[in-house]
C-alpha cells in the first residue's frame, strides 16, 4: 500500500512541477506510513516518524536558510528515544506481571 502512495504522490507532486521530486516523494510515503502506523496503534510508528525527519533534514540542509528547520527537526529526532524507551517499558511490564502470575500461583 506504501509504494501505490508513493507512486501516486510522486504524480501529483510532478503535476506541481514541485522540486527534488524525489526526496520529496520520499518525506510524503515517510509521513503517510507513520500515520497508517499510529492509526493501526503499532510501536513502530515513531521509527517512521524519524525516517521522515531524516528525510526533511536532508531537504532542508541544502540552504543555509532553513538551519533553524534543521535544528527544529534535529529536536524530533527523538522518536527513537520514545521508541527504544517505550519498548524497555514493554518488557518491565511483561516481566513484573509474569511475576505477578507467578506469586499468584504460589499463594493459590
Amino acid at each position: 500500500m506504501v509504494i501505490v502512495v508513493a507512486v501516486a504522490f510522486y504524480f501529483v507532486l510532478n503535476a506541481f512541477h514541485t522540486a527534488n521530486i524525489v526526496p520529496r516523494t520520499i518525506s510524503v510515503t515517510t509521513s503517510f506510513a507513520a500515520v497508517y502506523l499510529t492509526f493501526r496503534r503499532s510501536p513502530f510508528y515513531e521509527l517512521r516518524y524519524a525516517a521522515n525527519d531524516v528525510v526533511l533534514i536532508v531537504l532542508s540542509i541544502a540552504d543555509a536558510r532553513y538551519v533553524s528547520v534543521v535544528v527544529c527537526l534535529a529536536a524530533f529526532l527523538n522518536d527513537i528515544y520514545g521508541f527504544l524507551h517505550w519498548r524497555k517499558m514493554k518488557e518491565r511490564q511483561k516481566a513484573e506481571c509474569e511475576l505477578v502470575a507467578y506469586q499468584s500461583n504460589i499463594l493459590s
